[in-house]
């Protein structure tokens, strides 16, 4: 099978994007594997004329968005994210009659919908750079609630209004959880992905993004870690530190829709050309917009 994959993306002139997320087996089998922020970069540095992305539908709506002349194929259409979907185009709309001087700021987990109506995108990598450098006061932070609380904590200055969206693999990551895995092993640094509730950014060693999790943790001297984020993460943390030991703290770090994504469903659309991402002109104009924003302020 690994050998028809690498035929195929040969003949198809294909290259294939993984989040961290994902399988660990799909992971073995990608040309980039990374976080948004990084695979946000990649796919517009990419000669290729396919991109297979493999993780949830935000992800091939902004690769499409990013690359309208290019063919985007998802493994999986049903692959989606609920927090990306967690913000109202109405809320928007009160939020920028009541502020005038407001910056509409969308986590790049989101729907190319909700990006149609935003300032700029942010990743968990760059938030923080992002709010600080826009000229705006107020900030209506959407769709994640956790990752908005983090900004603002960060960031005094500005008025961050949050909005009510959530990770659900995040969020299940309590202090209990955490606590309870310090005490077995108390000698462990605590690595929190800024998702999580503050309760559990509260214990935590260290506050960042999935690749900045696994520098950090790649960079430590320290050998023993508990990881507050999805447990795809473990793929990467593991190769690049065999002799360390990961301890993930939480009942559900476990994406479900983020595993749907296999390698026998990739083969599938390297062969048939199925699951092609489509986004009409009118909304990759609009959403365009943040997006390029986003990574022209994030240099």
């Amino acid at each position: 099978m690994l050998n028809e994959i690498e035929r195929l993306k040969k003949e198809k002139d294909a290259v294939i994007l993984a989040h961290y997320y994902v399988n660990d087996e799909v992971q073995e089998i990608a040309d980039y594997i990374g976080d948004s922020y990084y695979l946000a970069k990649v796919v517009k540095t990419v000669d290729a004329k396919t991109i297979v992305f493999c993780g949830v539908s935000f992800m091939g709506e902004s690769a499409k968005i990013l690359n309208p002349d290019k063919t985007v194929l998802m493994p999986d259409m049903s692959a989606d994210c609920p927090m990306a979907h967690m913000a109202e185009i109405e809320k928007i709309g009160e939020m920028r009659k009541r502020y005038d001087d407001l910056a509409v700021v969308c986590y790049i987990n989101s729907t190319a919908e909700l990006k149609c109506h935003s300032d700029v995108c942010v990743t968990s990598s760059n938030a923080v750079k992002i709010v600080k450098a826009l000229p705006n006061k107020n900030i209506f932070f959407i769709p994640d609630e956790n990752l908005g609380r983090h900004v603002a904590q960060q960031v005094p200055e500005k008025n961050i209004i949050l909005n009510d969206g959530f990770c659900h693999v995040h969020v299940s990551v309590t202090a209990d959880n955490v606590k309870a895995i310090k005490a077995k092993y108390p000698a462990a640094a605590v690595l929190a992905h800024p998702e999580c509730k503050k309760e559990v950014l509260d214990l935590a060693d260290y506050i960042g993004s999935t690749s900045g999790i696994i520098d950090y943790a790649s960079a430590s001297s320290d050998t023993e870690f508990i990881i507050c984020t999805e447990s795809g993460v473990g793929y990467k943390l593991k190769e690049q530190n065999p002799d360390k030991k990961f301890y993930f703290a939480g009942t559900k770090h476990f994406c479900p829709n983020m595993k749907l994504n296999t390698v026998e469903k990739v083969l599938e659309v390297l062969k048939t050309g199925a699951n092609e991402v489509h986004v009409s002109d009118e909304v990759r104009i609009k959403s365009l917009k943040p997006l390029d924003r986003m990574l022209e302020l994030a240099k």
